[in-house]
């Protein structure tokens, strides 16, 4: 326990991250060690913690570079090539995380997750393939509630 309260206190978190594993840690030490809902907060934390908290990419965002990338790895989809570097531009001006977001949808083998590899390249990004075919609810895809959900945290975190 000694041992995770140190790694919690050292890993680099926000302020709403850090006060919500702080929480979950205070649960976890009145539990009794051998409960089952310990075993599922202790996981919830070890999670928490494994996330790269303090880890970011800077993106590339230069329109002639990806105008390039997009001509050598597509050939024709001219209207797609340009709706993706205008969203491109867009990011570059307003320079924030959250706004709108691309998606693609077709039949299977149109080029939709190839056109995801080449912009995931021309920004400088990993690029991580997250299939949604069968989803029926939001909360399948992000994490929601706490601890309680278990092992199930949400699509996008299961990668």
């Amino acid at each position: 326990m000694k041992d995770l309260e140190l790694h919690i206190r050292q890993k680099k978190m926000s302020k709403e991250a850090t006060q919500k594993v702080e929480r979950e840690f205070k649960k976890l030490k009145l539990m009794s060690p051998m409960s089952a809902e310990a075993t599922v907060v202790r996981n919830y934390i070890d999670w928490f913690l494994s996330l790269p908290w303090s880890t970011c990419t800077k993106d590339k965002l230069d329109l002639k570079e990806a105008e390039r990338i997009l001509d050598e790895d597509h050939y024709g989809l001219k209207e797609v090539k340009e709706r993706i570097l205008e969203f491109l531009a867009v990011q570059g001006l307003v320079k924030k995380l959250k706004g709108p977001i691309l998606c693609f949808v077709g039949p299977p083998g149109v080029g939709k997750t190839s056109l995801a590899k080449s912009i995931a390249r021309t920004m400088g990004r990993r690029f991580v393939r997250l299939s949604l075919g069968g989803v029926r609810d939001e909360a399948e895809i992000r994490v929601t509630g706490g601890p309680t959900l278990g092992p199930f945290l949400g699509r996008s975190f299961n990668l």
